[in-house]
């Protein structure tokens, strides 16, 4: 696994360019959102897809997918909003939120079946960076840490992240520090009554 450094303020085109690289020739990356370090993959590339669902034990048939768009007008493309959604989502976004809503048929056949797909718009410059590099969205799903150990990735870059997915992803893009909280959950499958469904770092305006 590669480590690469890079940072909101100023992004490394090339570094940009080699991950995107790596998206669409099926890899696995680790890189920053506004909340936690994520899982990421081309969400178009079903193998690719396929390949984090057994990293993580998801099973697509029973547990939400997440994507990740670079804006709303990328997500309005694989996921179904209408107007009021539309609106919660324009207020909120970019922000540490994960809207559920009604998937889109664009979305690839490891997501049929499912008549929903969290979709994240976050605020963060390299995750959104990414995104419309490689003009469609990532899969996007939390790494997990061993307990008691933080988002310093000054240590966990070179220790317990090297170590644990060094054989299954391709590129670590090391960001800096991240929190301990995830993303607020936000139900809008029936957007006239907008349910949270867990709380995390950031407040919704519905």
């Amino acid at each position: 696994m590669r480590t690469l450094k890079m940072y909101g303020s100023a992004i490394n085109r090339k570094f940009l360019d080699e991950t995107v690289e790596a998206l669409r020739d099926g890899g696995i990356i680790i890189y920053p959102t506004d909340s936690l370090y994520a899982l990421g993959c081309d969400a178009l590339n079903n193998r690719a897809v396929e390949k984090i669902c057994a990293l993580k034990n998801i099973d697509p048939k029973k547990q939400h997918l997440a994507i990740l768009c670079s804006d709303i007008s990328q997500a309005s493309r694989y996921a179904r909003l209408d107007n009021r959604a539309y609106d919660i989502i324009r207020r909120n976004a970019p922000g540490a939120f994960t809207f559920i809503l009604p998937a889109s048929p664009a979305l690839p056949k490891v997501f049929k079946g499912r008549r929903e797909v969290g979709v994240r718009i976050p605020d963060d410059p390299i995750a959104c960076a990414l995104a419309e590099s490689l003009g469609n969205p990532l899969l996007t799903t939390t790494i997990e840490l061993p307990d008691g150990i933080d988002y310093d990735m000054a240590d966990v870059a070179t220790l317990e992240v090297a170590e644990r997915y060094a054989d299954r992803a391709e590129i670590l893009i090391d960001a800096g520090s991240r929190g301990l909280t995830g993303s607020t959950i936000v139900d809008l499958t029936d957007s006239s009554a907008p349910q949270i469904v867990r709380q995390g770092l950031a407040t919704v305006d519905i």
